[in-house]
């Protein structure tokens, strides 16, 4: 399968991001994993070529745990890319990491079950590293990109993907926090291993929305509350995106991009 369309940056996220993209065209991309979340929106950021795709399909009818991982990571292959920026809307850990902030996730740990998370079933057995889940280089433009434009920033953290569509108990909340972990969230796994597995770099940030449950004297959280949060941040984020792109090397290489050298 081959697609004309080019681009060299992906985004994916919510559908509030199509004004990222000036005068954006869109396409669907026929993948051999079936079809991606939407159509993709193809344009101009700061003068380089980016791709958009809502995760969650333009009008959010994909839930976190249904979500065709592999369709979206591969069209993206497919149209070229070589780096991928990945944000979320997140929950909060600890109480340092309040609401409205953003974290630049540094690791993660899956706590997902049953979604279809790698290219690789045979016939050759491929072990891709993934002790770093997130790109160095990637992750480095981001921190400063968001903190030039004057936003709370934390460098590191640690994403604990739930399988969602539900949020935590109290109980398992508490379980993460004794981890150490800061955020939650239902869609960084396998979208990041996958990216890892195509060789293309690949950044979180985590706009966080609320304090997960457990946090003590914390009610539950609603969607809406989650969505008002999101929504108040929306620009923000859109800044530090165009800002992000812009600061991408053009044909810059890093060890994400060797990924499958002495896998197999």
């Amino acid at each position: 399968m081959e697609t004309m369309e080019r681009a060299d940056i992906g985004v994916f996220g919510g559908s509030g991001f199509y004004s990222l993209i000036e005068d954006a065209r869109e396409t669907w991309i026929e993948t051999p994993y079936g079809a991606p979340s939407d159509r993709v929106a193809l344009g101009e950021v700061a003068g380089r070529r980016v791709a958009f795709l809502p995760r969650h399909g333009k009008d959010h009818r994909f839930p976190p745990h249904v979500i065709n991982y592999r369709a979206n990571l591969y069209a993206m292959k497919m149209l070229g890319v070589t780096h991928i920026i990945g944000p979320t809307a997140s929950g909060s850990l600890a109480p340092h990491v309040k609401p409205g902030s953003m974290v630049v996730a540094d690791q993660l740990v899956d706590r997902t079950t049953g979604r279809r998370d790698t290219f690789f079933d045979g016939p050759i057995t491929t072990h891709v590293s993934f002790a770093d889940p997130y790109c160095p280089t990637l992750r480095s433009i981001a921190i400063d990109a968001l903190r030039s434009l004057g936003v709370e920033t934390h460098e590191r953290g640690t994403v604990v993907v739930c399988q969602g569509p539900r949020f935590s108990t109290r109980s398992e909340s508490k379980w993460f926090q004794s981890q150490g972990w800061e955020v939650i969230n239902m869609t960084q796994y396998p979208e990041a291993y996958l990216a890892r597995e195509l060789s293309m770099c690949y950044a979180n940030i985590s706009l966080i929305t609320d304090y997960d449950v457990g946090l003590e004297g914390i009610p539950p959280v609603s969607h809406h509350e989650v969505m008002q949060v999101f929504t108040r941040n929306n620009e923000r984020m859109k800044g530090a995106i165009a800002r992000i792109v812009e600061k991408i090397p053009a044909g810059a290489d890093c060890a994400c991009r060797h990924s499958l050298e002495g896998a197999r």
